[in-house]
């Protein structure tokens, strides 16, 4: 499974060498955030958590999806949601681009780390949420982006965004996500209003 400490001897596999070049990417995320009362990378972190949850959603994921899960957030912070138009379309054009951008950073990465070009295309895939419903690896990506989601971001997202608006987010999230993905968030400590909006909208 993912270690956070990556050797860097000439011994080191494709997989240590491309995580370690992620990670390096991550730490440079200028926002920071309080962990275990250390300062540490945003997005770092985001991409821990992230690995973290796919120990729990599989028993033994290959490599290949360990790294689309850990570079699905790469750089995001360079290219601000702000620079595109507001709304549902100009959000998920961001998004697409963010995708694409972290896709074939990471395909780069895995390549110069000993990666054959078909290898490095189908984690580019999975982190452009290719195949979902369908491919594993891209299913394992979006079930760990939407836990992360509703495990550290969800509590403050919902105070600024209107009642039926929020019902329908959480409607189609849970539609992207998994029956183990389901299970763990269900699991998620939520506070009394967070959890009565989720049961409204799976009631719905």
């Amino acid at each position: 499974m993912v270690s956070d400490m990556v050797s860097d001897s000439a011994s080191a596999t494709p997989f240590d060498k491309t995580l370690a070049a992620l990670d390096a990417l991550h730490a440079e995320d200028p926002r920071q955030v309080e962990v275990d009362g250390e300062s540490v990378p945003q997005e770092l972190w985001h991409a821990r958590r992230m690995s973290a949850w796919l120990e729990r959603l599989h028993a033994s994921p290959d490599e290949l999806t360990q790294l689309a899960v850990r570079g699905q957030h790469l750089q995001r912070w360079q290219v601000s949601r702000h620079e595109y138009p507001e709304g549902r379309v100009g959000y998920l054009t961001w998004r697409r681009d963010q995708g694409k951008r972290a896709g074939e950073t990471t395909a780069r990465l895995m390549q110069e780390a000993g990666y054959t070009s078909e290898e490095a295309e189908r984690v580019s895939s999975m982190i452009r949420k290719q195949g979902l419903g369908r491919n594993e690896g891209t299913q394992a990506v979006e079930d760990c982006a939407c836990l992360v989601f509703l495990e550290n971001y969800f509590a403050d997202f919902a105070k600024q965004i209107e009642h039926d608006h929020l019902v329908r987010i959480v409607q189609m999230t849970w539609k992207k996500m998994s029956p183990r993905a389901h299970e763990l968030a269900l699991g998620l400590p939520m506070s009394d209003e967070a959890r009565a909006l989720v049961e409204e909208a799976l009631a719905g």
